[in-house]
């Protein structure tokens, strides 16, 4: 009986996380609600209506393709591009000593400790500096710069959880690196790089800071709809699209808390 009431929440605090999601979550609801507004010009609460012709006008907008498929492109080649050089550096750090390895470390990690806008202006910087225009894979190198690091965090958190033992018995065996990787240390590091992966494709895919110095003229899906809020024709347009943006995002970072929420056991250290 006593331990129920030291386990029990006290109503102050129940109401004190239900205010904080409320404040965190209901302007994501007003996107929502708005989305489906009569009112094309301004925003009234309550809404003078509701109706589903935006997502009619949305669907035949050209532009907002567009940009849709630009930010899906750049989103999936930076993950790849994270994806590859994220879990070398991991297993660099993690599995091995040598001199700076924690300044690699560190300085593998400082793309997103750094603001974002410190990050565009340097990658402007340099890329006026090689010559280089600005294009698609200016974008993708904005991109991969964060992307990367989500990747690393993943990755290093399981590889320094994997059981050493797993890959010294491997190797006993007469498994050589490549089928020590392949057999015993991708399936335990699988999850974590998935959820690195998804974790990277929703933040590259709704990124604005970094893409404003790099994109040159281009639009990904957020740049659309920066312009379309400073410039509006349709505003609930702007609002179904970010709806498609929310949903997006949405589900990779849910994903990936279910892949890892249960991480911080030792792989191997049952077997």
């Amino acid at each position: 009986m006593r331990s129920d009431r030291q386990h029990r929440t006290p109503p102050g605090l129940k109401i004190a996380a239900a205010a904080g999601l409320l404040f965190l979550h209901l302007p994501l609801l007003l996107i929502f609600l708005y989305a489906f507004t009569t009112e094309d010009k301004s925003y009234q609460f309550p809404p003078p209506g509701l109706t589903l012709k935006w997502f009619a006008v949305t669907w035949n907008r050209p532009d907002v393709w567009e940009a849709l498929g630009l930010s899906v492109r750049v989103a999936s080649i930076s993950t790849g591009v994270a994806l590859l050089l994220g879990t070398l550096c991991a297993a660099a750090v993690s599995q091995t000593r040598f001199f700076g390895r924690e300044t690699i470390s560190l300085m593998v990690i400082l793309p997103i400790a750094l603001p974002g806008i410190i990050t565009g202006i340097s990658l402007r910087s340099a890329f006026n500096l090689a010559e280089i225009p600005f294009s698609f894979w200016t974008i993708v190198l904005g991109h991969a710069t964060f992307c990367v690091v989500v990747v690393y965090n993943n990755a290093v958190a399981r590889f320094r959880r994997l059981s050493g033992s797993l890959i010294e018995a491997s190797m006993d065996l007469g498994a050589d690196g490549f089928q020590t990787f392949r057999h015993v240390i991708l399936p335990n590091i699988s999850t974590a790089l998935l959820a690195g992966g998804m974790l990277a494709f929703a933040l590259s895919f709704d990124e604005v800071i970094v893409t404003t110095f790099t994109a040159g003229q281009q639009q990904t899906l957020p740049i659309w709809m920066l312009e379309e809020l400073v410039r509006p024709r349709q505003r609930p347009v702007t609002n179904v699209v970010a709806m498609v943006v929310v949903l997006v995002t949405f589900l990779p970072i849910l994903l990936a808390y279910y892949l890892t929420r249960d991480g911080d056991q030792i792989t191997g250290s049952g077997k």
